[in-house]
């Protein structure tokens, strides 16, 4: 019997709009928040192009299986820029074989040593046991959304 093959990551690129969108709607759907995704492909193909932004795909044999998402950005408190992880997602059949941690140590490497943040749901306690094995702090803090509509 042959061992599973490993996957292997790689930046995406503006040709891979479609499927950083597709996945989006995958991680949206499992959230419950499909009705939040508005960006489209076309969208994420300028994204794709932009430096401060970072997309890394897994792939086994050229099929995705997961991805990670980050902005890197001014932290205005200390002047430096961090790294703001926004999505890590790896598809039902590939979790818990080692992707997750895959994805997160390249985005690592490719954050030339700044920190990353991100944030979690407090009763997604897998994700919080996965973050704490990779050594993360996990801090408690109220995420609030606001938008301009929204003004009394």
């Amino acid at each position: 019997m042959t061992a599973p093959a490993r996957p292997a990551v790689r930046d995406a690129v503006p040709d891979d709009a479609e499927t950083v969108r597709t996945l989006i709607g995958e991680i949206a759907a499992h959230q419950g928040q499909s009705d939040s995704v508005t960006v489209t492909a076309e969208q994420w193909a300028g994204y794709l192009a932009q430096p401060d932004i970072m997309v890394l795909l897994a792939e086994i044999d050229g099929q995705p299986v997961g991805y990670v998402s980050a902005v890197r950005r001014l932290h205005l408190w200390s002047g430096d820029d961090i790294v703001a992880l926004d999505d890590l997602y790896v598809r039902p059949g590939h979790r818990d074989a080692g992707v997750g941690r895959l994805l997160m140590t390249e985005l690592a490497a490719r954050s030339e040593d700044l920190t990353i943040t991100w944030g979690v749901q407090p009763d997604n306690h897998a994700a919080i046991r996965f973050y704490r094995r990779l050594g993360a702090s996990v801090r408690a803090k109220v995420v609030c959304a606001w938008t301009a509509r929204q003004r009394a």
